[in-house]
């Protein structure tokens, strides 16, 4: 057991770089938020449109897709991600990513799934996704860990 708790080496899969491209708001803004308003005690929901680049030894190619991003009134922020990458090469990959983002920083657990022979490896990976957002910018990066 110790030997796995010190295991420390995480092989990194790619490197996602997105902008965000749209936002729908349901109520309450994502202004309000960015201000620092009390959230509603139903909480807050978004959906955060994306799409940027996927790269890595072993998969590169576009990715797009949308956060059903949910945030407690306690400011809790529930990332909620479906996206699809279209690999260079052609093939499909469907992307779901859950996890939090705690101030910016994001925390994620991603799942992948395809029938395309040649990455059909990624649909038994437990991939670890950290990274950072900036709503002011619109720009997030995650690097994603095979663990």
């Amino acid at each position: 057991m110790e030997e796995i708790l010190e295991k420390t080496d995480l092989e990194l899969l790619f490197e996602e770089q997105v902008t965000l491209t749209d936002f729908v708001e349901y109520g309450f803004s994502l202004q309000d938020v960015m201000e620092g308003k009390p959230i509603p005690k139903s909480g807050a929901r978004f959906d955060i449109y994306f799409e940027g680049d996927v790269l890595g030894d072993k998969i590169n190619g576009k990715i797009t897709g949308v956060d059903y991003l949910e945030i407690r009134a306690d400011r809790r922020f529930f990332l909620n991600l479906y996206a699809t990458i279209l690999t260079n090469d052609g093939a499909s990959i469907q992307v779901k990513e859950t996890g939090i983002n705690d101030q910016g920083t994001l925390k994620l657990n991603m799942e992948f799934r395809t029938n395309d022979e040649r990455y059909e490896w990624m649909n038994h990976a437990q991939v670890t996704g950290l990274g950072a957002v900036d709503f002011n910018t619109g720009k997030a990066e995650v690097k994603g860990y095979l663990i």
